[in-house]
């Protein structure tokens, strides 16, 4: 079912924030920082990947995303939902059951044997693709996948993610200097508001995520192992 009337996005970025802190999807630690893919610390991180076990929550964030695609980018602006291996699949599953739409997932790679596709399903030329992810930081990691999407043809111009990190200034110019818009439910900022409403952590660590939120590139550089 294609849903039509939801919150606005201020309210659906507090309520999105709540599901994902109420999950323990949400991780701070200042004293000790996660190590990111690139190497840098950070006293966040976000496993995105537990709401498939939480068919409430999913099902309500897949609400959201869909009518917030659907308000930003238009009702009838895509013909194909594709997920970016491997988070992505099934929220792109569960966004194109509700716009009633065909399915497809891009590797991060060719598979190296048989077709040595990049494009899993039925994409087409000119079609008009809306890629899926759970997240984006800094947008680089997308750009990928579009030019996968691309050399088949079809247009993408429009990614959707679940959580946004909102703190590196350069992630929207890098996804619109490809042509492609971010839609996204909620930021780090939106999670650790809702974080100091409930009181989720002590008033120390809170302090300390700010301060990387306030500063990501320099708080990382003065805490590198």
């Amino acid at each position: 079912m294609i849903p039509s009337s939801f919150p606005d996005s201020t309210e659906i970025a507090r309520l999105t924030a709540r599901m994902l802190l109420e999950i323990k999807a949400v991780h701070f630690n200042a004293r000790e920082p996660f190590t990111l893919a690139s190497g840098l610390p950070s006293p966040t991180y976000i496993d995105c990947r537990r709401l498939i076990s939480y068919p409430r929550i999913r099902s309500t964030l897949m609400d959201f995303l869909t009518v917030t695609v659907m308000r930003n980018a238009g009702f009838e602006a895509f013909d194909n939902i594709a997920g970016g291996e491997t988070a992505g699949i099934p929220f792109a599953a569960m966004v194109a059951e509700r716009m009633a739409l065909p399915m497809t997932y891009v590797r991060k790679k060719p598979k190296g044997y048989g077709r040595n596709a990049r494009i899993e399903g039925a994409m087409t030329e000119g079609q008009r693709v809306l890629l899926v992810e759970d997240l984006t930081t800094d947008g680089g990691s997308k750009l990928s996948f579009v030019d996968a999407i691309r050399e088949t043809g079809a247009t993408c111009g429009h990614t959707a993610v679940i959580f946004y990190y909102g703190i590196f200034p350069e992630t929207e110019k890098t996804l619109g200097d490809h042509g492609v818009q971010l839609h996204h439910l909620c930021t780090w900022w939106d999670v650790l508001a809702e974080a100091k409403a409930q009181g989720t952590f002590d008033a120390e660590t809170l302090d300390g995520v700010e301060a990387f939120l306030n500063d990501p590139r320099g708080w990382q550089d003065a805490n590198k192992s």
